[in-house]
């Protein structure tokens, strides 16, 4: 449907991050429901009967790396996924353990037992729209890094365009954090990046890991980073503390049009309706001449 000045996305996008499941149906820190928080952001997907092309999870799928909750990502995902006609990339976080990943997502493991240690990095072709998942996880920490090996795969990969350009997926965004304890755990060497990038096709990138829904601009390219669906961190709380809370869970919306990529929140939670507009009133909408409904709207504020 087109009722102003831009046609439909080409390719929509859902951005969801730092799903931080614990085997066993733990609750995380002992209260926080995990596996209703991502049920509820995939039930608001299908609701919500977009055509998207891609589910993109930036990292931290399971908060120990444990084999069951894998498992229970996907049991919970793929479903949901098949319904929606949508592909799913997983992104490599710094509470993932590269072996389950393999072995739990992406239903592979490696003949030779020191490929569990390796990057893991990949290319999507998504009808034209290139997506390139980087693992900038670091065994054993949680700061972020990238490899030499890993930039220049990422430079070869970026030599040549893709018909609608490329977003790039991370776990670490390349960006500041306002949160002093968060600037610890921050991607290193974000310089080396930056040569790899500028320049290239890349129309914006993706993070997650700071569990608080931001932008910024890294290269001269829109970053833009999911909130957690476990918890999200108080941006607002005193410099001299690190506060997590069990409210304001988000997922990002990503359409791709032919000249801009728009980012959009959607809270997930069961909130009070205070307005809705029936299918009569939006189907007069369609079918109304804009001239006409700006100056119904006008009167209306009037």
């Amino acid at each position: 449907m087109q009722l102003g000045q831009y046609p439909p996305a080409d390719h929509v996008l859902a951005h969801i991050s730092d799903t931080h499941f614990l085997g066993g149906r733990r609750p995380l820190y002992g209260s926080i429901d995990t596996d209703a928080n991502l049920s509820a952001a995939m039930a608001a997907l299908e609701a919500s009967r977009l055509d998207i092309d891609a589910l993109v999870f930036t990292g931290d799928i399971a908060d120990l790396g444990e084999p069951d909750a894998y498992g229970r990502v996907r049991a919970i995902v793929e479903p949901a996924a098949a319904r929606m006609g949508a592909e799913i990339l997983w992104v490599m976080g710094n509470h993932d353990d590269r072996s389950a990943f393999r072995a739990g997502l992406l239903d592979s493991i490696g003949d030779d037992a020191s490929l569990d240690d390796a990057p893991i990095d990949r290319v999507v072709d998504l009808e034209g729209l290139r997506v390139i998942t980087l693992d900038t996880s670091v065994p054993g920490y949680h700061h972020g890094e990238l490899a030499r090996e890993q930039l220049e795969w990422l430079r070869e990969q970026l030599a040549v365009s893709a018909p609608h350009g490329t977003i790039l997926s991370l776990h670490h965004p390349p960006i500041p954090s306002p949160v002093a304890y968060m600037q610890v755990l921050e991607l290193q060497r974000q310089h080396e990046l930056a040569e790899v990038v500028r320049g290239s096709d890349i129309r914006a990138i993706l993070g997650g890991h700071l569990h608080y829904s931001t932008h910024g601009l890294f290269a001269g390219i829109p970053v833009a980073v999911a909130a957690a669906t476990c918890y999200t961190m108080d941006v607002s709380a005193p410099e001299s503390t690190l506060v997590g809370r069990d409210g304001g869970q988000s997922i990002t919306l990503v359409h791709a049009y032919a000249d801009q990529v728009v980012h959009s929140i959607v809270p997930l939670g069961d909130f009070p309706v205070v307005a809705r507009f029936d299918t009569d009133f939006t189907r007069r909408l369609e079918a109304a001449d804009p001239v006409e409904l700006r100056e119904y709207y006008a009167k209306q504020q009037g």
